[in-house]
C-alpha cells in the first residue's frame, strides 16, 4: 500500500498548470474544495467533473499516476459509502430481514464517495504541479496580511514546506524497509487486514525512528546556519502575476457560478 501513495509528491512536467503562479493554484484549490459542498445534485457533479478533467489534461500528469493515489483511501471510501447506504432512511429500494437499503441511502452513499474522490484528486493536483518551494512562497505571500496581527506566517509556511519535503523521503525509506523485511521472509500482502497490520509494525517502528533522526539532523543543520525565521529575508525568485494568471481567476469565477446555477438549469 505504501508503494501506491502519490499524494503530496511533485510530478515534473512542462504544462500550463505547472507554469501558473502558485498563489493562483492555491486559491483555485480552495475554490474547488468549497464548490464540492455547495450542491447536492448530479448537475453539480457534472460541472465539477468537466472542470477536474480539463485540469488533469492540462497538467499532463498521467491518469494512472493520479488513480494510484486513490488506492490507500479505498477502505475509507467503502466505509463511508456503507454507512450512508445502510443508515439513511427513506423510500425502500431493497429489504431482506434486518437489511434495508433506501433510494436516498444509495444516492447519499454515491454522492459522499464521489465527493471524497474529487476532494482527494483536486487537492492532489496542487502538489503534483507545484514544488515545495513554490508552495511555501505562495502560502507565505497569501497569508502576509496576517503578520499585522503577529501571526508567524513564515514559520507556518516553512513547517508546511518541510512536511511536504519529508513525504517522498519517508515513502522511499518505507519502501526500502519493506524490501528488506520481505527478503527476510516477512509477508505484507497475504492474510486478513489484522495480520497485515501486525506485519506493518516491523515497518512503522524503524520508520518512526528514522523520521525522528532526520528531523533532529535538520533542526541541528538549521541552527548551525543561524536560521531565525523570515525576518529580513529576501527571495531568490519573487512571485509575479502574469496575464494567464489573471485569466485563471476569471475562469474560477465562471466555474463557481456554474456550480451554483447548474441545478436551476439542468433537471437532474
Amino acid at each position: 500500500m505504501l508503494r501506491d501513495i502519490t499524494i503530496g509528491q511533485f510530478y515534473p512536467a512542462d504544462s500550463v498548470i505547472h507554469r501558473l503562479d502558485p498563489r493562483v493554484k492555491i486559491v483555485a484549490v480552495l475554490v474547488y474544495l468549497i464548490s464540492l459542498f455547495v450542491f447536492s445534485s448530479f448537475s453539480g457533479y457534472l460541472v465539477v467533473t468537466l472542470f477536474l478533467a480539463v485540469m488533469i489534461i492540462l497538467s499532463q500528469v498521467p491518469l494512472s499516476y493520479i488513480a494510484k493515489g486513490l488506492k490507500p483511501i479505498l477502505f475509507l471510501l467503502c466505509f463511508t459509502a456503507f454507512f450512508n447506504i445502510f443508515w439513511t432512511k427513506g423510500d425502500v429500494a431493497f429489504q431482506w430481514k434486518f437489511i434495508t437499503i433506501t433510494w436516498q441511502g444509495l444516492r447519499q452513499g454515491l454522492f459522499m464517495a464521489m465527493r471524497l474522490i474529487y476532494l482527494i484528486l483536486g487537492s492532489s493536483m496542487l502538489t503534483y504541479t507545484t514544488t515545495p518551494n513554490q508552495l511555501t512562497d505562495g502560502i507565505e505571500t497569501l497569508l502576509k496580511p496576517l503578520e499585522t496581527i503577529r501571526v508567524p506566517v513564515h514559520d507556518f509556511a516553512m513547517m508546511m514546506s518541510l512536511a511536504l519535503r519529508f513525504i517522498p523521503i519517508l515513502l522511499e525509506e518505507a519502501n526500502r524497509l519493506i524490501d528488506a523485511q520481505s527478503a527476510r521472509g516477512a509477508d505484507f500482502e497475504e492474510g486478513n487486514i489484522f495480520h497485515r497490520m501486525r506485519a506493518m509494525v516491523s515497518i512503522l517502528v524503524p520508520l518512526l525512528v528514522s523520521a525522528t533522526r532526520r528531523a533532529y539532523d535538520l533542526a541541528m543543520a538549521m541552527e548551525s546556519r543561524c536560521y531565525h525565521g523570515g525576518q529580513g529575508r529576501t527571495k531568490m525568485k519573487p512571485l509575479h502575476y502574469r496575464s494567464v494568471d489573471y485569466g485563471i481567476y476569471g475562469v474560477l469565477i465562471v466555474y463557481f457560478a456554474l456550480v451554483i446555477t447548474a441545478p436551476h438549469f439542468l433537471p437532474f
